[in-house]
């Protein structure tokens, strides 16, 4: 927890309280401690002025706090969001690449909404690389299946044709969060995106370590 002085929209200076600083830099991502310069404030939200203290960096970004009641009566301004840097592709091995191609691009296209504070649709967009990635695994285990996988629900493909039990459960459970966030009215209220995003990793671990046994087993 932080305090600062901040300039107020109508003049004159007041104290603020915010929880935290951004840890990560939005250009170079790097961990850090910010450097702080200088803050406004209007109504519920704080901007505070950051730069980065990495001297191949240096780059300057705003911190976004919105004021909400944590407690009682208690109020505190909560970091929400950094101003928009640079975006950052994940890194898929080989095997992931060669699998799914398709997976890895509307991943990583999700990946950029999200950065770009677009979580409605980003989280429509990991959905959708969840099921790319999923039919592709089982077209490449039965290739003779294709047409009939392509054309099936994703949960079917999941219930009736995937064998390794650590690969189903964890894709069923990242549809189930996937489905909520295209649905208006969420199931899984205590679960977002971030559960989304780390169940889909999950799901990418087991399948690949599958493919590696796999390759090795041809190999050795």
């Amino acid at each position: 927890m932080g305090v600062i002085q901040a300039t107020k929209f109508t003049g004159g200076t007041t104290q603020i309280g915010y929880d935290t600083e951004p840890n990560e830099c939005p250009f170079c991502h790097k961990k850090i401690t910010p450097r702080i310069y200088q803050a406004y404030v209007k109504d519920d939200i704080l901007e505070i002025i950051f730069r980065c203290p990495d001297s191949d960096c240096g780059r300057t970004f705003i911190g976004i706090y919105k004021n909400e009641l944590v407690s009682g009566n208690t109020w505190q301004f909560k970091l929400k969001s950094t101003s928009v840097g640079t975006f950052v592709e994940a890194n898929f091995s080989e095997n992931i690449k060669e699998l799914s191609s398709n997976f890895v691009e509307i991943f990583n296209q999700a990946s950029k909404a999200e950065s770009l504070n677009l979580h409605h649709i980003a989280g429509i967009g990991f959905r959708k690389a969840l099921e790319f990635l999923i039919k592709d695994y089982l077209i490449k285990k039965n290739p003779e299946n294709e047409e009939n996988i392509k054309s099936k629900f994703l949960g079917k493909c999941i219930k009736d044709d995937i064998d390794n039990v650590n690969v189903k459960e964890m894709a069923q459970r990242a549809t189930w969060l996937g489905n909520d966030e295209a649905h208006y009215v969420r199931k899984w209220e205590t679960k977002d995106i971030e559960d989304l995003k780390l169940l889909i990793k999950v799901t990418l671990h087991w399948i690949e370590m599958e493919l590696l046994t796999e390759q090795y087993r041809n190999e050795m």
